[in-house]
């Protein structure tokens, strides 16, 4: 498809504009804790990342609680999130978020109000309201208007560069000769290919779903163990959690790859071969890897430690329940 449009053209050489990007900014305060939210680029298009920060700071002796992940951003696509906390020389604790979201359509969006609580432990203060837990400070909405790929007046109507074509003068040569030697081909492959998929399946099946599982942990346990940096982390939780799955659809038949976390879990629950035990095992796990792709969060050595035990000792109790049934 050619752009014949002079103006459409136009539009979309001027969509990486070299003018500087400007950005929202919307300051709330209440009492000791000051939060500001900024949004930048002021005016993207669809398809542009919009970049949204809420920077909290609070007075010394005051506890800051940010909003959960992803609180109120439904409506986007949460792209990436990155969250950080420090105490600045004077005492101050400053708190920050910051998301990359993708809009999902053109028009006016809007950041909904973002909720950070504190509690004042200051001497003399009230740590909180009568009867609740913490203070609220409630950021104001920001609007926002995405624009679309095509101007206003450009035409929405596609038009062949020529006209319909006349038929044709000289017929080509006939195709049902080529249809037939190919569905002969296939027919004639046909048996060599599947003796060969049995072949391979019968081997497949002499490794039971435990020797498989304890070979993959193996192999991931003799790689370097993941240190504070947070991608190498969070390929290692990938593949533990992915040998976790894959041994519980050979082993029990559940179809736990193509579930997510919380699908699986509730299945789990159905399965009268996990015992509770099990169940929660694999709930804590699995919450974990969560934890760290979803959450960029980054767990002490300890707790790594603890999450290949847990693993090892599932394969363990439940291959002696896989040998007493055999």
């Amino acid at each position: 498809m050619r752009v014949r449009s002079p103006a459409l053209l136009c539009a979309l050489l001027c969509l990486s504009g070299c003018g500087p990007a400007h950005a929202l900014e919307q300051k709330s305060e209440r009492g000791p804790v000051t939060a500001t939210v900024t949004v930048e680029p002021d005016a993207p298009v669809i398809g542009d990342a919009i970049r949204l920060e809420l920077r909290v700071r609070a007075e010394p002796g005051v506890e800051l609680l940010m909003p959960a992940f992803g609180e109120a951003l439904d409506r986007f696509a949460i792209v990436d999130f990155v969250p950080r906390e420090s105490v600045d020389a004077d005492g101050h604790t400053v708190a920050s978020q910051r998301y990359t979201l993708q809009p999902s359509r053109s028009g006016t969006l809007a950041i909904p109000p973002l909720a950070v609580e504190f509690v004042d432990r200051r001497p003399g203060r009230e740590p909180a309201p009568a009867g609740l837990d913490a203070w609220e400070l409630l950021t104001e909405r920001i609007e926002i208007e995405v624009g679309s790929v095509l101007p206003a007046d450009a035409p929405l109507d596609l038009r062949p560069a020529k006209s319909a074509l006349g038929p044709r003068t000289t017929p080509g040569p006939p195709l049902w000769p080529f249809a037939l030697g190919l569905v002969a081909l296939l027919a004639a492959a046909a048996p060599f290919a599947i003796r060969a998929w049995l072949d391979s399946r019968a081997r497949a099946l002499q490794r039971s779903a435990y020797q498989i599982a304890a070979a993959e942990l193996d192999a991931l346990l003799a790689s370097a163990r993941p240190g504070a940096d947070r991608e190498q982390m969070d390929r290692f939780f990938v593949q533990l959690s992915g040998i976790v799955r894959r041994y519980v659809e050979n082993r029990f038949a559940l179809r736990s790859p193509e579930l997510t976390t919380e699908e699986f879990l509730d299945l789990m629950m159905t399965s009268p071969d996990l015992r509770v035990a099990h169940q929660r095992l694999l709930r804590d796990l699995l919450s974990r890897a969560d934890l760290v792709k979803f959450a960029r969060f980054v767990p002490e050595a300890s707790a790594v430690d603890e999450s290949v035990a847990s693993v090892r000792v599932f394969l363990d109790d439940t291959r002696a329940v896989e040998l007493a049934h055999g």
